[in-house]
């Protein structure tokens, strides 16, 4: 069969992604944050993207230069032109239109929602461990040699205060040997906070109770030594017999152990708090409830073309019209997604009116497919919206995801969601009797009880332990 070159036609069909469509897409599952950081890149690399610094409204210097801007620009064989790419832009009463509140009113209610950002939000640089120890150090007669041993240790400490490295390691990186590594650990144990640097949690108890001067105690000291897990899982009964005491004598003792502290250094801890600013307000208002985007850290942006287009080369035409184009994309992708976050806020409000009038316990089950259907939007842009965004609420600030929760049917034929589960075995479990704490069979038929649900134990343990609450036996209290 001989072989030959043809040529033909043929006729197929493609799904792609336009840029206009992909920058959409992408600025959809920014954060408050992450869009702040984008927004100010494009701001560096388009010469005709600029931040509107004044107020919303145009002051009359620049509404002049802006009519006068509209007059010299031309239109079609240049490209965009201004008067275009202006009025694709013009998003800057956007606010206005889509708030369920008059316009009158949004400055008044804006005032008392910034009137609760109190003071907590605005807080220092914390200090580290590692500082607040090597300023005690410093502070002390304490040789080069000995600062070198310290930073050593220090620099092995982890998030808890605890000692991570070997004794022997340290005496080589530092050229000396273990007995002075550990005359420099004993210093550094007895500074503030008492017992960090510790190699175990036993160590660091008696650390503590030496420098407060519990250790002449020696059942104390034994107890801490040897006996902390049986203390953990209340087994008295044992020491009881071991040690001669009675159940008074020994809750004196595990109220001292319990006032020590195991974790010295958590309260230096690495991460800093996160203090989340919402990129929605929900409050109530005359009966109803108003929804107000937050848009304090997102610049207001327009497009401007001051570049003469007269006499000037085909390269640089198509350059000014690509980051026009590139501009007027930016603009629209970013009041697309007020749009869609709006709507999809006020449809979860819709849906969830009764978690937004009395809080977390009246919380519906809801699913993507419940947004996206009263939206008439796609499911992936309802998840991409509701990632990374929290919206404060009469009952706090909760992220958008957390109104989305699977449903449990009760005896009536109703369903509950699974985080009004949860909390309401939170608040059960708070109720309980420390001496008699609830089990998870007894948490099922007080759940029957209270909102008809037939759930099974398997599941009240794993809500329980997405609490982080311990099961029954480490919760009891046998003194």
């Amino acid at each position: 069969m001989a072989l030959e070159l043809k040529q033909q036609l043929k006729q197929t069909q493609q799904l792609l992604m336009s840029p206009q469509l992909q920058q959409a897409i992408k600025l959809l599952q920014m954060s408050r944050l992450e869009l702040t950081e984008h927004i100010q890149q494009e701001l560096m690399e388009n010469p005709f993207l600029e931040e509107v610094q004044s107020s919303p409204e145009l002051s009359d210097f620049d509404q002049q230069v802006t009519d006068e801007l509209k007059k010299q620009t031309t239109t079609s064989e240049e490209g965009y032109s201004f008067e275009e790419v202006s009025s694709n832009g013009d998003w800057e009463d956007y606010l206005g239109e889509l708030s369920s509140a008059p316009k009158t009113s949004l400055n008044h209610e804006y005032e008392s929602i910034e009137d609760n950002n109190f003071l907590e939000t605005r807080y220092a640089e914390k200090t580290s461990l590692d500082a607040h120890l090597m300023w005690q150090l410093q502070l002390s007669n304490i040789t080069e040699q000995e600062i070198a041993i310290s930073e050593q240790i220090i620099g092995n400490l982890d998030s808890s205060g605890y000692l991570r490295a070997d004794l022997t390691e340290i005496a080589t990186l530092c050229n000396t040997n273990e007995h002075d590594v550990e005359k420099v650990l004993h210093k550094i144990q007895r500074l503030d906070p008492v017992g960090v640097a510790a190699r175990t949690p036993e160590e660091c108890l008696l650390t503590q109770i030496e420098v407060l001067k519990y250790d002449r105690d020696p059942i104390l000291v034994e107890l801490i030594k040897y006996h902390l897990p049986d203390l953990e899982t209340h087994r008295y009964k044992p020491l009881l017999r071991k040690f001669h005491l009675d159940m008074e004598t020994l809750t004196e003792y595990i109220e001292i152990i319990q006032s020590l502290d195991p974790l010295p250094g958590a309260s230096f801890g690495e991460s800093e708090p996160l203090y989340i600013s919402p990129d929605v307000y929900v409050f109530p208002s005359d009966g109803d409830f108003v929804i107000l985007l937050n848009d304090d850290d997102i610049p207001n942006l327009r497009v401007n073309d001051f570049l003469e287009k007269k006499d000037i080369s085909a390269d640089t035409k198509e350059f000014t019209n690509k980051k026009i184009a590139s501009a007027s994309w930016l603009i629209k992708s970013l009041e697309q997604r007020k749009r869609t976050l709006y709507k999809v806020m006020e449809s979860i409000v819709k849906f969830q009116r009764p978690f937004f009038e009395e809080g977390v316990d009246k919380l519906k089950p809801l699913i993507l497919k419940d947004i996206a259907e009263d939206i008439d939007m796609h499911e992936s842009s309802v998840s991409r919206i509701t990632t990374n965004k929290y919206v404060s609420t009469p009952h706090g600030v909760f992220e958008l995801k957390f109104f989305f929760n699977s449903a449990l049917s009760s005896d009536d034929g109703d369903q509950v969601g699974s985080e009004s589960v949860k909390s309401l075995i939170k608040k059960l479990i708070s109720k309980e009797d420390p001496k008699n704490p609830l089990a998870d069979e007894k948490l099922c038929e007080l759940l029957k009880q209270e909102i008809g649900v037939d759930i099974a134990r398997r599941t009240v343990a794993k809500y329980r332990t997405a609490l982080n609450i311990p099961s029954s036996s480490k919760r009891k209290q046998r003194f």
